[in-house]
């Protein structure tokens, strides 16, 4: 299972070099002669390299307004730019775009024309972070893999905006102005291979409903939640990475088995309010417990298999997997206990 998730997982990471590397195998069999054709058909505010001619960079130019997108053009970046709106007229005849890069403009959701982005059949990546849109927009390329929307001001999520989206992958929406009521049990629906979800920086008071079964990666970080509802994994049984740093969970507000999850490799838990280390499983490889209230550790209760069974069966057994344990800022005084090294066997630095 472990070697599924991790290959998912570099997958998602190394998309876009996967893009380049393939595309750049094919422009080493472009003939130079059409070069002057592709220099002449770029927009005269943007540069197209001649080695990479399905690329175009509108980017750092003060433009107010997209220029028209040739045929050819599969990537585009139109990053910081003072761009407001975004109108069909100039992706006419960019049918092949695979991306777009337009983070950090002026782009609002009434600056956006009705269906502009869901008739680009072929887009698989559409950046639009620090921008000034307040829900998110709708309707979306049925295609997309990536839709990074952090740093707007979203506190809106049209209903069935992510019904259609079956192939994305990741959906960033941290750092915006969500509360409780935007997400309902049904706002993800549709979603079913996504594998990293960032929500953090909103205004969160409780755990998200019907995150997507298939989730790898959870960001909740920086928001004000005080309580993990009962199994409330069961439902993401592929979690491997879960960030809840920055919250405001207590001993009270987590089940005896809250995180005793055996998907979960991540899990961080800082800048919280825990007097205590809470219930982990053996699979658990990385905790990060810093700046808590924890005053001190005792190896034999936290550790997840009998400390005498694991000696029965050593390293042949289920002994626990843990190898970073981050316990700085609390009220913990060193050295480390003996029954730590005992139980985590495969401890590589313990921060105290």
């Amino acid at each position: 299972m472990i070697l599924k998730v991790y290959t998912s997982l570099l997958l998602l990471f190394l998309a876009n070099s996967v893009w380049t590397r393939t595309v750049r195998q094919i422009y080493d069999d472009l003939d130079p002669e059409h070069w002057s054709r592709y220099t002449s058909e770029c927009p005269q505010e943007c540069f197209c390299p001649p080695s990479f001619p399905n690329a175009l960079y509108c980017d750092n130019k003060g433009l107010k307004e997209i220029p028209a997108i040739p045929a050819r053009i599969w990537y585009l970046y139109l990053q910081n730019n003072l761009i407001e709106t975004l109108s069909e007229k100039p992706f006419v005849n960019a049918t092949h775009l695979r991306w777009i890069n337009l983070n950090k403009n002026k782009i609002t959701n009434n600056g956006i024309e009705s269906g502009v982005l869901s008739k680009l059949k072929r887009l698989l990546y559409l950046f639009l972070e620090d921008n000034e849109l307040e829900e998110v927009p709708a309707p979306l390329p049925v295609g997309l893999e990536q839709l990074r929307l952090a740093r707007n001001k979203i506190s809106r999520i049209p209903e069935g905006v992510f019904s259609n989206l079956e192939n994305l992958t990741l959906l960033d929406l941290h750092q915006n102005s969500l509360l409780d009521s935007a997400l309902q049990s049904d706002t993800f629906q549709g979603l079913n291979n996504l594998m990293q979800l960032n929500i953090a920086k909103n205004s969160l008071k409780k755990m998200p409903l019907s995150i997507p079964a298939n989730t790898l990666q959870l960001f909740l970080d920086n928001n004000s939640i005080e309580v993990i509802p009962e199994n409330y994994f069961s439902a993401i049984p592929k979690v491997t990475f879960l960030r809840l740093n920055y919250n405001k969970l207590s001993d009270d507000g987590i089940p005896p088995n809250g995180f005793n999850v055996s998907s979960i490799l991540d899990l961080q838990l800082s800048h919280n309010q825990l007097t205590k280390i809470p219930p982990i499983n053996a699979h658990l490889e990385h905790l990060h417990l810093d700046h808590n209230k924890i005053k001190s550790v005792n190896g034999t209760q936290i550790c997840p298999v009998s400390i005498a069974l694991e000696e029965d069966y050593g390293y042949y057994g289920n002994i626990p997997r843990l190898r970073y344990l981050r316990l700085d800022g609390n009220e913990i005084q060193p050295p480390i206990p003996l029954d730590i090294m005992i139980c985590f066997r495969l401890l590589q630095a313990v921060v105290i």
